[in-house]
């Protein structure tokens, strides 16, 4: 993913979440320069060049959550040990046009690539609209009620049906 996608990228992010779930050009971009290897597009096999999938992740402190529709900058990495980053898949969504052809798993398959090669080893996730079925497939888990109650007031703003999950990567 470049810069020169985030007006494609809202586009898709219009056509696949409600209100509550739309976020700014500027929250996105914010995400996209934390992590340019751990964010991905992919494009509609039936129109070449139209922008069909996006995936925004990016490595954050695990005692925390990243805030919805915020501007993320990197203070965080100067106070953060490595061993305490998880891979935050923050945002995936596949237009209507382009559902069906596998672009979400390979999308996610893509990045996890980049995430392992930088040593991350955990992951997690805010699964929102029902998503969570289509999650755990990919190995995730909810996560225990007491670390899902501490993070409360963040996942509200996700919405009620919001679910925090996480994942091992790799031992």
């Amino acid at each position: 993913m470049v810069s020169s996608d985030l007006p494609a990228v809202l586009a898709v992010q219009a056509s696949c979440y409600t209100g509550g779930l739309l976020e700014s050009q500027a929250a996105l971009a914010s995400r996209l320069a934390l992590s340019p290897a751990t964010c991905w597009v992919a494009h509609d096999p039936a129109q070449r060049g139209t922008l069909a999938a996006y995936l925004f992740t990016h490595a954050w402190p695990e005692h925390s959550l990243p805030p919805l529709d915020g501007v993320l900058d990197d203070g965080w990495r100067r106070q953060a040990a490595a061993d305490t980053l998880t891979w935050f898949v923050h945002d995936m969504a596949v237009a209507p046009a382009g559902r069906g052809a596998g672009l979400a798993p390979r999308l996610y398959a893509a990045a996890q690539a980049a995430a392992l090669d930088a040593g991350l080893r955990r992951s997690r996730l805010i699964a929102v609209q029902s998503a969570a079925s289509w999650w755990r497939r990919l190995g995730y888990a909810p996560v225990a009620a007491g670390t899902a109650s501490r993070h409360a007031v963040k996942l509200g703003d996700y919405g009620v049906d919001a679910v925090l999950m996480e994942r091992v990567l790799a031992a």
